[in-house]
């Protein structure tokens, strides 16, 4: 197992959860023996099981928040938890607590904000039927969209610096979270760090919470949402050059036959295609507008994340059997 950095950096582990009784025992256990001197905090949202009394059973603190959704979870965490490092897992057991001092470390190597934990064998298997296509896709769809900072944005196994925590909005409500964290980093250009680590299967007996349905529909909306506030010219610029083509599609027959006849049969016609044109010249104005609005939110953002200094510690040397691990670490 990989030491843990010889630091007086103040570690949190936080754990979103979720009716996670047969798994959330041995996870903060896992937890408390890989980081001995970090602070164990269960997320407890809504568990209609024994949840939480086994969480603190097991010596984790458990904090109940009553709006449902792992976003809302995660901004409650970053609001109420103070820390120099914090690392955020689920309480499922599929991702493995020893990994954790590999992943600060990693964290404080490469001077980043944000570690990511990318899940080994997900595009081939992620538990169950419809996910391994979805991550695929999302993950292509943020790259053409954002940028190719990360390869598994869904991932739930991360390290942060807390200037990283406490400058991420997390507007998001539902498993959509991830995406904004990686958004967020990608439009602020923060230093981020990737490092391939196993992925576990649930235990017998119990079930993903996410819906591929459902909640890939949200992921996708959250992608909409988010391109429309960092990137407003493509976005209503799309949405201009759709409306423009539609206006030329019903357009131009009617022009044709006025130069032919000089007459204009098809009125409605005529004053759909007009209506579609001065659509997309006020979307593309709008697009233009907006996005002097959102550079100056991201000045914003900018001044908030620099008015906490970055975390500053020397890692811990790895043995050698984790240095080929690390090796494969991936910087952006």
């Amino acid at each position: 197992m990989t030491e843990l950095v010889s630091t007086r950096l103040s570690v949190a582990v936080l754990l979103p959860c979720y009716n996670e009784e047969k798994t959330i025992a041995g996870v903060v256990a896992g937890f408390r023996e890989a980081l001995p001197g970090a602070r164990v905090v269960v997320f407890d949202n809504n568990s209609t099981d024994l949840t939480a009394l086994r969480a603190r059973a097991a010596g984790a603190q458990v904090v109940r928040v009553p709006h449902q959704g792992k976003g809302n979870v995660v901004r409650r965490m970053f609001a109420d938890i103070d820390a120099d490092i914090y690392v955020m897992a689920d309480g499922d057991g599929t991702y493995a607590p020893e990994d954790a001092p590999l992943l600060i470390n990693t964290l404080l190597t490469e001077h980043a904000d944000m570690a990511v934990g990318t899940r080994r064998g997900v595009g081939e298997d992620a538990g169950r039927t419809g996910h391994a296509f979805g991550n695929r896709l999302f993950n292509s769809i943020y790259q053409r969209l954002f940028g190719r900072d990360f390869t598994d944005i869904l991932s739930g196994y991360r390290a942060f610096t807390r200037r990283y925590v406490k400058s991420f909005p997390a507007v998001s409500a539902g498993f959509e979270i991830e995406t904004e964290m990686s958004v967020h980093a990608s439009m602020l250009k923060l230093p981020v760090v990737e490092i391939a680590l196993d992925y576990g299967r649930r235990p017998e007996g119990s079930s993903s919470k996410l819906s591929t349905f459902r909640d890939g529909a949200k992921i996708l909306w959250m992608f909409a949402m988010l391109m429309k506030e960092t990137q407003p010219v493509r976005f209503f610029g799309a949405i201009s050059a759709l409306c423009l083509a539609a206006s030329l599609v019903l357009m131009l027959p009617v022009l044709a036959e006025y130069f032919a006849t000089g007459l204009v049969p098809r009125m409605p016609t005529w004053v759909l295609a007009i209506a579609l044109a001065m659509m997309s010249m006020l979307f593309a104005i709008t697009g233009l507008i907006l996005d002097s609005v959102a550079r100056g939110r991201a000045e914003q953002k900018r001044m908030v994340y620099l008015s906490y200094g970055p975390a500053r510690s020397e890692p811990a040397k790895l043995p050698a059997a984790e240095t080929k691990a690390a090796a494969k670490v991936r910087v952006v």
